[in-house]
């Protein structure tokens, strides 16, 4: 007979004070801390991924392709139709939300030249302008709670499951000060750190 297998690959977990939402199947998923069904909040042919549930746990920033290009949508925690937040033709993906939870920040390539590199830019989440933040690049990112300092990831890691790599990918998280502009290097030895998340 055969064995029916368990639900794999649940991605890019974020998690609010009761709520956990992933990526799976390139839809997004939501759940309760507490256990239960998940429920799907995304159904389309499009690729849906890097989901944040914003600080209050009522809204859902997340990316996708359904335009044709990686776009950053916010949709509300119980479903319902996405808002479309970026509309630049190079790919924009969510990092996080601002500690008040009306800025959605997000990675874009975008007025970067002649060689594309990832900066970090806000968007209101109700729409409009998005205006780029103050560090010189950045692959991923979020505010302190206070929304005084910015930390700082500024690569990607093409295989972050590589122990003991020491190449150029594996930089020092860094902490940036929004009004002296001041850096400060996270020590590491040697580790890889990548995922940072601020304690409240």
């Amino acid at each position: 007979s055969i064995q029916a297998q368990g639900t794999r690959l649940l991605r890019q977990p974020s998690l609010s004070k009761d709520q956990i939402v992933f990526a799976y199947g390139s839809d997004i998923w939501l759940v309760e801390k507490a256990g239960g069904a998940a429920r799907r909040i995304t159904s389309t042919q499009a690729v849906e991924g890097n989901p944040h549930l914003s600080p209050d746990g009522k809204w859902i920033a997340f990316s996708s392709n359904r335009s044709g290009i990686n776009q950053v949508y916010t949709v509300s925690s119980q479903g319902g139709s996405p808002t479309q937040l970026t509309w630049y033709p190079t790919s924009s993906f969510p990092r996080s939300w601002s500690p008040d939870g009306k800025e959605v920040i997000y990675a874009s390539g975008r007025e970067s030249a002649p060689t594309s590199f990832l900066k970090l830019w806000s968007v209101p989440a109700t729409g409009g302008p998005s205006v780029l933040l103050p560090a010189p690049w950045a692959f991923d990112g979020d505010y302190a709670p206070d929304g005084k300092k910015l930390v700082l990831d500024r690569v990607s890691r093409w295989d972050s499951e590589w122990r003991h790599y020491r190449g150029g990918q594996n930089t020092p998280l860094q902490i940036l000060d929004l009004k002296t502009l001041a850096e400060i290097s996270i020590p590491m030895d040697g580790s890889m750190d990548i995922q940072r998340v601020w304690m409240k």
